[in-house]
């Protein structure tokens, strides 16, 4: 079964940090670029960072930069979101997601493999 599996969550004081990881299963993850995204309760999905297949090349969301680094192990088969100085407004569920379509996208619809999510609360 192909699957994604977040993990890493929880509740942390503002300006505390993070580490989510991202596992698949059942495909071969450094074949997908693979990308984060975030969704607040009555918010749009807005798109986190993203890392190409081989981890040269990432990009964030203008909020993250400098706060957010995301890196990927190929050999484990695993993604992380490393996340720094969070904020009461980092608080969303956090979703990663592979495609193997494009070199590397920022746009959601282009993910073909989506995770469960894992809830991120950051208390002020």
């Amino acid at each position: 079964q192909v699957q994604l599996v977040e993990s890493g969550g929880g509740l942390v004081q503002a300006g505390g940090s993070l580490r989510l990881s991202c596992a698949a299963s059942g495909l071969t993850l450094s074949t997908y670029a693979v990308g984060w995204f975030r969704q607040a309760p009555g918010k749009e999905r807005e798109f986190v960072a993203t890392i190409s297949r081989s981890g040269s090349n990432t990009i964030y969301g203008v909020s993250m930069k400098g706060r957010f680094t995301i890196s990927r192990d190929n050999a484990k088969n695993t993604v992380y979101l490393q996340m720094n100085s969070l904020k009461p407004e980092d608080t969303a569920v956090y979703y990663c997601a592979g495609q193997d379509r494009v070199y590397i996208t920022t746009v959601a619809h282009q993910y073909d493999i989506w995770g469960q999510g894992t809830q991120v609360t950051i208390s002020s």
